[in-house]
């Protein structure tokens, strides 16, 4: 059995009714010792009622920032208070199972370090999400998945393949990815320490694969563990879409031109970057459209009722 106490870090902005649940969960978990929870300026009735239990409860700090600082700052200033000799990143959506947290650290002591492990994540329905199993982020890659081209890959072969694992097979144990989804993501501290944290230069989304990254190329292990599974909400918080979106392809613009910035990858990147953007703004368009479409056809199907 892994020995070590385990910190679970969990930020939050404006996340919205799974909040309480998620943080009921953490809190029961016998296997967390600790809960750090970083608060990026909710709402004044849910941060009355985080004070409210992070005083009925010794286990859990509440750390109020006054700010959305972003996903990765706030991550790393919970880290700092964090106590624990295994750091939890998990994400305000997320329902934590007892045991799930001990399982992780016990596979995470199997491998080679710095080591990170994955959780498998699932939807309400059951199904594992997209992102906690991935291959190598590259600008071929993304190209690969922004545009569909994974259709291509039965014609002409692996360089198509689509790097989301989900649909493959779910492995009997643990098993070494490149990437894994910062939504359930644990780490030993001092590793987390060791590798700098996570990279605050990413307000939101692509530091789990840059962190991932970092860990491959000191000559560590990303793991996905199967076995440790939990239900994840998804985009609830009040931000919008295209605000989402838009940070996401700042997140790859980064991650690029940080590890891509040598002749002949320099090319695709600078040819990936734009595409990248305006898909990013077409899908959010796209998905906004077609929300209003189906909101407009149940109200006329109402008013037919």
């Amino acid at each position: 059995m892994a020995e070590g106490r385990i910190s679970v870090v969990m930020v939050t902005w404006r996340t919205g009714p799974h909040l309480a649940e998620a943080v009921e969960a953490v809190l029961a978990a016998p296997d967390v010792d600790e809960f750090i929870l970083v608060n990026h300026d909710n709402p004044p009735d849910v941060m009355a009622a985080l004070e409210t239990r992070a005083g009925e409860n010794a286990k859990m700090t509440l750390i109020d920032t006054g700010a959305n600082l972003g996903f990765s700052k706030g991550c790393n200033i919970g880290a700092k208070v964090a106590t624990g000799d295994f750091l939890f990143f998990l994400n305000p959506d997320a329902v934590l199972p007892a045991g799930v947290a001990r399982q992780m650290a016990e596979t995470g002591e199997t491998a080679h370090r710095p080591w990170i492990v994955g959780a498998r994540l699932l939807d309400k329905n059951g199904k594992e999400q997209r992102g906690a199993r991935r291959g190598l982020l590259t600008p071929w890659t993304a190209m690969v998945g922004f545009l569909g081209l994974h259709r291509l890959e039965p014609v002409f072969g692996r360089a198509f393949h689509d790097i989301h694992r989900e649909r493959d097979p779910v492995p009997l144990g643990p098993i070494r990815i490149e990437v894994t989804s910062g939504a359930a993501l644990m780490m030993r501290r001092d590793d987390f320490d060791a590798l700098g944290g996570f990279d605050e230069g990413y307000f939101l989304h692509v530091e789990d694969i840059d962190l991932c990254r970092r860990v491959v190329e000191a000559r560590g292990h990303v793991l996905f563990e199967p076995r440790a599974e939990l239900l994840h909400y998804g985009s609830t918080s009040e931000a919008s879409l295209f605000r989402v979106e838009w940070n996401k392809a700042h997140g790859f613009r980064r991650y690029f031109w940080k590890f891509y910035d040598r002749f002949p990858q320099r090319v695709l990147t600078l040819m990936a970057i734009p595409v990248i953007y305006g898909l990013v703004v077409a899908r959010s368009v796209y998905i906004w459209l077609r929300g209003w479409i189906d909101g407009w056809y149940r109200r006329i199907r109402k008013l037919d009722a």
